[in-house]
């Protein structure tokens, strides 16, 4: 009886940073609400995300290669401490297009986890992407 509930789960990537990114997706939502467009969101995500000084990189082109040579960019909404990709969308559901291109953000930066959220009608729902490879 006397045995301690743990809160905290252990095979979760980044879960007290993917906490607080989920903190600001919904006070972005809590303000704003829906039927914006993407820029709108994307913005108003910044200035929470430098409210709470969490730190992050905006715009993000990517370089991808195939066998040493580069074939192009990649445009992600934002890294956040080097660690989470964020992609910001305004859709009712997700879509495996949006999710893919997460995972390619992955892959491209060999980074672990990927947050994708949508600004839908009813609330901001997300989904985390993970890259085990």
């Amino acid at each position: 009886m006397g045995t301690k509930t743990q809160l905290k789960r252990e095979d979760i990537i980044y879960p007290e940073l993917s906490y607080e990114i989920i903190g600001v997706l919904f006070e972005v939502y809590r303000e704003l609400g829906s039927g914006y467009r993407e820029k709108y969101y994307q913005n108003a995500v910044a200035i929470q995300l430098k409210k709470q000084k969490i730190k992050f990189q905006e715009q993000l082109f990517v370089p991808l290669y195939f066998k040493n040579e580069k074939i192009g960019n990649l445009f992600m909404d934002f890294l956040i401490e080097n660690k989470i990709v964020l992609e910001l969308k305004k859709d009712e559901k997700f879509s495996s297009k949006h999710i893919e291109q997460v995972y390619s953000y992955l892959k491209a930066k060999k980074i672990k986890l990927g947050i994708i959220a949508n600004f839908a009608k009813d609330g901001v729902k997300y989904k985390r992407i993970l890259n085990l490879e």
